[in-house]
């Protein structure tokens, strides 16, 4: 309360600052009225008569479980596979000992030439199988590291908690678009006690640029598998394209996530895609979505071709997802795991329009 000149204490008051207006050109207040109920005007539809319940179960078949490693056992394949290379190797051991003895039997230069060829060539068996062991050894511990983030998520301690965030951001720490998460987080030490809010504030800080970057590398991948299958005059084509994309996709997902894959790790990483894929039935899923989704008025007008470069394009978007829950380090938690539905607006944006219409159904 403030007082006026003559020490009166007066209400305190508002002041338009615009130009004042007529009191008749006002707006008038609407008088409240009380709530309706709105039951007997409602008519829900049957999901029998819904015209779009096939589309959505068609999109829905796509939005499939998250991947996990296949788990690794000692079958007979891997035995008679093991004992074939050991026979291989001694076959060419033995045949490289041969060689050198002629060598140096014929001339002491040459063999010691060839002596040189063979130590080289060794050297650089052994850097190659490094890199491989070494990236194979990175893959799983990125599993490990998934599953103690999952563990302590559900320890109400704090201490686990934070044994899984350093070892994160260690694995990112090479990583320039996790700098300011990392900073964020040795900002906020000490302040969190609880475990799950510890995990949920690591994942969020550390993994959402990348989890962004991963978007925009399966929707690029899934542009140009669509485009080019599209166009593209042979079956032969468009299959060693989609290998080679998706390939491509695996590869950068898991060096984007702090993985290292070398040959044998991308092939260990496709196996375990592929299998994924099989055993949800996410393969067999196009021939519905492009019946259902595509057929709603956006088949007629495009040609089968491309209707094909489509479907192909949200298989690798499949693939894409896929690989980024293998690949990923911790579970989707406190993030929204990406869905098929995320990238069929952007390959497709008539189906994108027609899910939103069956969504508002």
């Amino acid at each position: 309360m403030s007082d006026d000149s003559n020490g009166r204490s007066r209400r305190p008051g508002a002041f338009s600052v615009g130009e004042d207006k007529p009191a008749e050109a006002r707006p008038q207040l609407r008088a409240r009225r009380a709530p309706a109920s709105f039951d007997d005007n409602v008519v829900l539809t049957p999901d029998a008569e819904d015209p779009f319940r096939e589309t959505t179960l068609a999109v829905e078949a796509l939005a499939l479980p998250e991947a996990s490693p296949r788990k690794r056992r000692l079958s007979v394949g891997k035995i008679a596979t093991g004992a074939l290379g050991i026979i291989l190797s001694l076959a060419a051991g033995l045949w490289v000992d041969r060689l050198l003895r002629d060598l140096f039997a014929r001339a002491d230069w040459l063999g010691y030439a060839a002596l040189a060829v063979v130590a080289i060539g060794l050297l650089a068996l052994l850097i190659v199988v490094g890199r491989e062991f070494s990236g194979l050894m990175q893959l799983t511990a990125i599993q490990k590291l998934k599953a103690e983030t999952e563990a302590a998520a559900a320890s109400a301690s704090a201490k686990p908690a934070r044994a899984a965030q350093a070892k994160l951001v260690h694995l990112l720490a090479s990583n320039p678009r996790t700098a300011r998460g990392r900073t964020r987080l040795k900002e906020s030490e000490g302040e969190i006690i609880d475990g799950p809010h510890v995990i949920e504030l690591t994942e969020r800080e550390l993994l959402s640029p990348l989890d962004r970057e991963a978007r925009r590398l399966i929707l690029a991948a899934s542009k140009r598998v669509s485009i080019v299958t599209a166009v593209s005059p042979r079956a032969l084509v468009d299959l060693g394209y989609v290998l080679y994309e998706s390939a491509r996709l695996i590869r950068a997902m898991a060096e984007l996530y702090g993985g290292r894959p070398g040959t044998l790790g991308l092939l260990r990483l496709m196996r375990d895609v592929i299998a994924h894929l099989a055993v949800t039935g996410s393969i067999a899923a196009g021939d519905s979505l492009i019946q259902q989704v595509l057929g709603h008025g956006l088949a007629s007008k495009l040609s089968a071709r491309l209707g094909e470069g489509v479907i192909n394009g949200l298989m690798t978007a499949r693939i894409g997802i896929a690989a980024m829950d293998l690949c990923r380090p911790m579970p989707f938690r406190a993030l929204k795991r990406p869905g098929i539905g995320d990238f069929l607006a952007d390959l497709s944006p008539g189906a994108g329009r027609v899910i939103g219409e069956s969504g508002e159904k």
